[in-house]
């Protein structure tokens, strides 16, 4: 099988950034032009750009909505989008606009009606993103950790419609300490969803596990790729090769 690669462009005050494990006072700044650096992910063959709206995922509301159709005016591969998106409105705003998937985290642990209408409304085009911590999921820019677990969050999207579910190991994140392909593992034999891995990729030998997983587990559908990327430990050549 092959795995889908998502670069990612984290925004934070309109430049492109990486944190460590969520902490906004732990960003590094890669770039100040997001639309740039999505045509340099499309022109290295990667078939999605994946986006979050950092000031947004803590605000509750959309902040860098320039830098988003910056990206969406700089590259015709498809976009999708998190980060603060928590009304049928901005959801059906954001794919008005000419993004292809919409991401609902917080708002599919404490408003799932709105994920199951949205993805009645909008077919294959609201993803759910869960991002766990210690494997209880967390809201709210990982802000809040709630007493759910991950696995049992997916099960409650089983028959919504959703296309895909994100997963997230926050204490991985940005850390390049590899992917939690353990507990992603877990979560993609709780449901039939398609599963993208995040958090803590390295380098080419995490894609390569991630697709021995995905042998025994069809649903993990591809990885969310960030600091790595960035940093050049991961070329997209390699991390393209390597699927």
């Amino acid at each position: 099988m092959t795995l889908t690669l998502y670069p990612a462009i984290d925004l934070k005050d309109g430049a492109c950034v990486r944190l460590e494990r969520g902490l906004m006072d732990q960003a590094t700044v890669f770039g100040t032009d997001p639309g740039a650096q999505a045509a340099a992910w499309a022109e290295a063959g990667f078939n999605w750009v994946h986006v979050v709206d950092l000031n947004g995922a803590f605000a509750g509301q959309p902040v860098n909505e320039a830098a988003v159709k910056s990206i969406l005016a700089a590259v015709t591969i498809p976009v999708q989008l998190g980060g603060g998106i928590r009304s049928l409105a901005q959801i059906e705003a954001w794919l008005t606009a000419g993004v292809s998937r919409v991401i609902l985290g917080s708002a599919a642990a404490k408003n799932p009606a709105l994920v199951r209408e949205a993805a009645k409304l909008y077919p294959g085009r609201i993803v759910v993103g869960i991002d766990a911590k210690g494997g209880m999921v967390a809201t709210e820019g990982w802000a809040e950790t709630s007493d759910i677990f991950a696995p049992e969050l997916a099960r409650r999207f089983e028959d919504a419609g959703i296309a895909a579910i994100i997963y997230t190991d926050i204490s991985r994140d940005g850390m390049k300490t590899g992917l939690n392909i353990p507990e992603t593992q877990a979560l993609a034999a709780a449901v039939k969803l398609p599963i993208i891995a995040s958090g803590g990729v390295a380098s080419v030998a995490d894609i390569i596990a991630l697709k021995s997983a995905a042998a025994q587990q069809a649903n993990l559908e591809g990885s969310i790729l960030g600091r790595a990327l960035y940093d050049g430990s991961l070329t997209p050549r390699e991390a393209l090769a390597a699927c």
